[in-house]
């Protein structure tokens, strides 16, 4: 009897995780489309400030290590591109590859990663400190909605800051491997430049810029939705933190698939 039950047992605890998981959706999905309904009161002057503060935090303060990321990004693929080349006596069309992987993947992919695991997870601490501490429950009795003062903010910074910050990293990704182009490979940095500039097409940028505006709100609506439903004190913001982190990975990973794949193939 016991065995019989193991696997009704287990249909049990799938459906509840499964259950779960949609209703967590679906309340993300009731924030992030209440708080872009707001987005018309980001010109009030506190919505300004916040949303303004909100730029410099995901933007300026990400500089640091998103710059080292970047450059050691495309000097990486450079190696290891131009090893491969090399076979064939090909390693100028290194400054193609680069440029077009960077672009249109890996630029907006290794932004999404680092703002996700910094600014993401800042969030989702910031607000569940506050959720646990029943600062978001003063603001409802004060009639102040926490999605348009805490989420719309955050939402529209990262949806903006995320294409801006990817720019950033392809130039830097793209000069990182021109610079080892130039010293290990003996490929001259302009022979690079003009590889990298005749290959990649508008297309290429466009999509990894949308790429990046598409995690910008994905990080922004995971972030606060964790933060906002953070319970059980210090033990509940840490896992809202977490959870952050490891849902917004999973969903860049498999919406920047789906979305090479709508344009691609």
């Amino acid at each position: 009897m016991s065995y019989m039950g193991l696997p009704l047992r287990s249909f049990r605890r799938l459906g509840r995780i499964i259950l779960l998981a949609c209703h967590g959706m679906g309340h993300a999905l009731i924030i992030l489309g209440s708080a872009t309904l707001f987005i018309r009161t980001i010109w009030r002057p506190r919505a300004r400030h916040e949303t303004v503060a909100q730029l410099y935090i995901t933007g300026i303060k990400s500089l640091g290590v998103i710059s080292v990321v970047a450059v050691f990004t495309g000097m990486i693929l450079a190696l290891q591109t131009g090893l491969e080349l090399r076979r064939y006596g090909q390693e100028e069309f290194i400054g193609s590859a680069v440029s077009i992987s960077i672009i249109r993947e890996m630029g907006p992919f290794m932004t999404g990663l680092i703002i996700a695991a910094s600014v993401g997870s800042a969030i989702a601490a910031q607000l569940g400190t506050m959720a646990v501490s029943e600062e978001i429950a003063a603001l409802e009795v004060m009639s102040i909605n926490p999605n348009r003062f805490l989420v719309m903010p955050r939402l529209v910074a990262l949806a903006i800051m995320l294409p801006v910050l990817t720019v950033y990293t392809n130039i830097l990704g793209i000069l990182g491997g021109g610079i080892v182009g130039a010293t290990q490979l003996g490929v001259s940095f302009q022979a690079y430049l003009d590889n990298a500039t005749r290959f990649a097409e508008n297309k290429d940028l466009f999509v990894g810029l949308f790429k990046a505006f598409v995690f910008g709100i994905i990080i922004a609506t995971v972030a606060c939705y964790q933060g906002l439903s953070a319970t059980e004190g210090a033990v509940g913001v840490g896992r809202a933190t977490r959870q952050t982190v490891i849902t917004s990975f999973l969903m860049i990973l498999i919406v920047g698939y789906m979305i090479t794949r709508l344009f691609y193939i």
